[in-house]
């Protein structure tokens, strides 16, 4: 008599796996470019061959706004009141905003223990390549700050996906409809639906990770020399990695002490969110995903999608990490003295600046070039780290996925307990 087993997928259908796959076809065959073809001809196949990424995650893109909106006006309906909205909110922020102050101070400390800028002499340096960088910190204020958090209109801010920006709408709008009650439902009930349908379309989106993966790290590695990069700036990516896997210690640590042993199945369901973060350089390509995993590990649906959209504005612990390295990495370049007051006030200026260009392509860039202004480092320093940059943002991208998924399961048990 036969019996009914459940079916194993075949190995590669893994999506992690896939991605992983792709990351090094796409290793060997932007290398492969770059030591046979000429330069002009090398540029012309990473422009191309970057469209496979671009797409994937104009895909991703493209869902974000409607999540975002749908899932957090559920989620604040769903809590209730405002009185719970503050109480995981003030959790929230206490969570986001010592997890940035830790980052920066991770960052400070190993740049001024490995002193990877000091004495360092680096030869055909590109500065035009920091014009573009530079020309955004123009009219970088405490004006500019507060019209980037507060919309002006909501179907702008959508068509920009800026993400803050809706979650300042959102949180308006789900309180209103909290506060009106059953009048409400409708509409509460229709968005609920409309969420559920979107996460539906990021199954399907997901099939082109790995086709945007392999078009992003070929066409980079088509352009860019591994061996001379490794060469020219082995001292500041290996002092950079050491700060990163510092801060993922930190990171894991503070998780299993509150997630004990449920942190291995987080881990698990996180891995791919992760692998795609760091081959396409981009977090928010996997919000989507993310948001369906966490929901999948137990945190509530109104937990996540309240915590997400505030942790991808306000708690992006990588970029936090890579901005004190940075900026003091080019003073020691240029030998601009900085002492630890100076440094401190630095590392506080960083975190509150840093704030308020969620979804700005480079942001990290800006914020270090605008933080360079600010104490007289020569902002042109930028363009000394701009060629290892892409691979620093990697590295980057999958800490600040880290750090939210840990971020939002953590407050999510906190609630569950309470």
């Amino acid at each position: 008599m036969d019996t009914l087993t459940p079916q194993k997928k075949p190995f590669f259908s893994n999506l992690t796996v896939q991605i992983l796959i792709a990351m090094i076809l796409g290793a060997i065959l932007g290398i492969f470019i770059h030591k046979n073809y000429l330069e002009d001809d090398a540029k012309s196949f990473s422009d191309k061959i970057k469209m496979l990424a671009t797409i994937f995650i104009r895909l991703v893109q493209m869902i974000i706004s409607p999540l975002v909106f749908t899932t957090l006006v559920v989620g604040i309906a769903k809590l209730g009141d405002i009185k719970s909205v503050g109480r995981i909110g003030g959790k929230a922020l206490g969570w986001f905003f010592s997890a940035s102050f830790i980052s920066l101070l991770i960052g400070m400390f190993w740049v001024n223990f490995l002193k990877p800028g000091v004495g360092l002499k680096l030869v055909n340096i590109d500065y035009t390549a920091a014009t573009e960088v530079s020309d955004k910190t123009q009219g970088f204020s405490a004006q500019n700050f507060v019209e980037h958090i507060i919309p002006k209109s909501i179907v702008e801010a959508m068509a920009n996906n800026e993400i803050l920006q809706i979650v300042i709408f959102a949180i308006f709008f789900g309180l209103a409809a909290a506060s009106i009650g059953l009048t409400a439902k409708p509409v509460v009930n229709a968005l609920d639906k409309t969420s559920h349908i979107i996460l539906k379309m990021v199954n399907y989106v997901m099939k082109f990770a790995p086709i945007g993966v392999f078009g992003a790290i070929a066409g980079v590695f088509a352009i860019k020399d591994a061996g001379l990069l490794l060469e020219t700036y082995k001292n500041f990516f290996a002092s950079f990695l050491v700060g990163i896997a510092s801060l993922w210690i930190f990171l894991l640590v503070i998780g299993y002490l509150f997630l004990k042993s449920e942190m291995t199945n987080l881990l698990r369901r996180i891995v791919s969110p992760l692998v795609i973060a760091f081959g396409t350089t981009s977090s928010e390509a996997v919000f989507p995903k993310l948001t369906e995993e966490l929901e999948r590990f137990g945190v509530k649906d109104k937990i996540v999608s309240f915590m997400l959209p505030l942790g991808y504005s306000f708690n992006l612990d990588g970029s936090m990490m890579y901005m004190t390295f940075a900026s003091i990495f080019i003073a020691q370049v240029y030998n601009v003295p900085l002492n630890i007051p100076t440094q401190m006030t630095m590392l506080l200026v960083l975190m509150l600046t840093s704030k308020g260009i969620a979804g700005v392509p480079r942001a990290s860039l800006v914020v270090v070039a605008a933080t360079c202004g600010m104490f007289k480092i020569p902002i042109e320093g930028i363009a000394l780290i701009l060629p290892i940059d892409h691979f620093c943002d990697m590295f980057r991208s999958a800490t600040n996925v880290l750090g939210n998924a840990l971020a939002t399961s953590v407050i999510g048990k906190w609630e569950k307990n309470s």
